[in-house]
């Protein structure tokens, strides 16, 4: 298996006695020694408990490699070796709810369907059509084009177009009904 990283280069040795004074003021964090034994008893373990959180291999394998780099980069924070495990452990946990997170969330955001876009030839349609309506439009008499442009386009029932405008319900229907026949006849007959 790989060690995580290279070998500390080799100190000097120390008189025993002076060694035991040196060791006080040097475990404030794990070393890296410590840190590649840890790695060899408990790779296959931590792998496991990646499997039960996720559940492809190669994931499982980025988020046991990932944890145990954040450890060693920050590993002198671990002030008691024996408990360089535990942080492994809860790095493996937490790396895998923020896989799991970001599969959910690209997830949600293939779901989305991508909108229809319209063809370049289906927008000059659109636009002719457009501008052979308006056309149509402006040769309705006035009374006629002010009922379809409220009606249809403003949205407006044929009671508030009525009260718009100050006529009857009867005359809206009247005037709603001739404008749509002229309109068939202008846009159907040929330009």
């Amino acid at each position: 298996m790989p060690v995580i990283a290279p070998m500390p280069a080799a100190r000097p040795t120390a008189i025993p006695a002076q060694r035991e004074g040196a060791d006080d003021t040097m475990t404030a964090g794990t070393t890296v020694d410590h840190l590649t034994e840890t790695y060899r008893a408990h790779y296959r373990s931590l792998l496991g408990l990646a499997a039960l959180l996720l559940d492809d291999t190669a994931s499982c394998e980025d988020v046991v490699q990932e944890a145990f780099i954040r450890v060693h980069s920050a590993r002198k924070r671990v002030r008691e070796p024996e408990k360089t495990l535990a942080y492994l452990r809860q790095t493996v946990v937490n790396l895998s709810r923020s896989a799991l997170r970001r599969r959910i969330l690209g997830l949600k955001l293939l779901s989305k369907p991508m909108p229809d876009m319209a063809s370049a030839e289906e927008g000059a349609y659109d636009l002719l059509e457009r501008d052979e309506l308006i056309k149509a439009m402006r040769g309705l008499q006035r009374r006629q084009r002010e009922v379809l442009v409220l009606r249809y386009f403003a949205d407006m029932t044929e009671a508030q177009v009525a009260e718009t405008l100050g006529i009857s319900l009867g005359s809206v229907k009247a005037y709603g009904s001739r404008g749509i026949a002229a309109l068939r006849v202008a846009m159907e007959a040929p330009a």
